[in-house]
C-alpha cells in the first residue's frame, strides 16, 4: 500500500491557518484514494538549531528526528507544507530540514557523492502559501527559495519527482479558497 507522509510547516502550533485546512484536505482526499497517511506537525516537536558542523555530522539526533525519519523512510510520497516568511520556508522547517537530512541519514555519512540515492523513488509535492499574488512570486522573485528546496535540498537528497503548488493570497476569497482546498483534496486522491 502507498503511505503519504504530510509534514505540515506552519509554525503555528494551535491551527486553524490555510496551511492546515490544506493538510487536512490533502488527507482527506489520499484517504478516500485508499492511501496510509501519516501527519508530522513540525511546531509540536522539539527541533533544536544545528550551530556547527560537528552537530550536523553527529550520528546521535533528536528523538522527534529518529520519528521524522522512520516516516520518510516508510513513505513512497511526502508532501511538505508550508506559509513563505520573508521570502523563504519559516525558520523551523528549516532547523527540521536540517536536523532530518543529515549526512548519516541520506548518504550513509559521506555527503561528498554527486548523488545520493538512500531516499530515492520517493516523490515530493511542496505546497508553499503566501501573502503576495503567487505569480509575483514566480516571476518577479523568481521563486528563489522553492527553486533552492527543490533542488539544493530535496533532489540532493535522492527525492525525486519533486512538484510545487504555489497559493498566493492566502487562498483569496472564500471560493477560491474552497477551490484551493478541492485541488489538494484532488491531489491527494492521487498520491500527487
Amino acid at each position: 500500500m502507498t503511505r503519504i507522509l504530510i509534514l505540515q510547516g506552519h509554525p503555528d502550533p494551535a491551527g486553524g491557518h490555510l496551511d492546515h485546512a490544506l493538510a487536512d484536505a490533502y488527507r482527506e482526499g489520499a484517504e478516500q484514494g485508499g492511501f496510509a497517511v501519516d501527519t508530522y506537525t513540525i511546531a509540536h516537536r522539539d527541533v533544536p538549531l544545528l550551530r556547527s558542523k560537528a552537530e550536523f555530522l553527529d550520528a546521535s539526533v533528536p528523538p522527534a528526528i529518529l520519528e521524522a525519519q522512520a516516516l520518510i523512510e516508510a513513505a513512497h510520497h511526502i508532501v511538505l507544507i508550508y506559509p513563505l516568511w520573508l521570502g523563504d520556508m519559516p525558520a523551523g522547517v528549516k532547523a527540521f530540514l536540517e536536523q532530518t537530512l543529515r549526512p548519516a541519514f541520506v548518504a550513509d555519512g559521506d555527503m561528498n557523492r554527486l548523488r545520493h540515492t538512500r531516499l530515492k523513488g520517493r516523490s515530493v509535492r511542496i505546497v508553499v502559501t503566501m501573502g503576495m499574488p503567487a505569480l509575483a512570486y514566480r516571476w518577479w522573485f523568481g521563486a528563489h527559495s522553492l527553486k533552492s528546496l527543490e533542488r539544493n535540498i530535496l533532489r540532493f537528497c535522492g527525492f525525486g519527482p519533486v512538484r510545487h503548488t504555489l497559493i498566493g493570497q492566502n487562498g483569496g476569497n472564500a471560493a477560491a479558497r474552497e477551490r484551493w482546498l478541492q485541488q489538494l483534496r484532488t491531489l491527494g486522491r492521487q498520491a500527487k
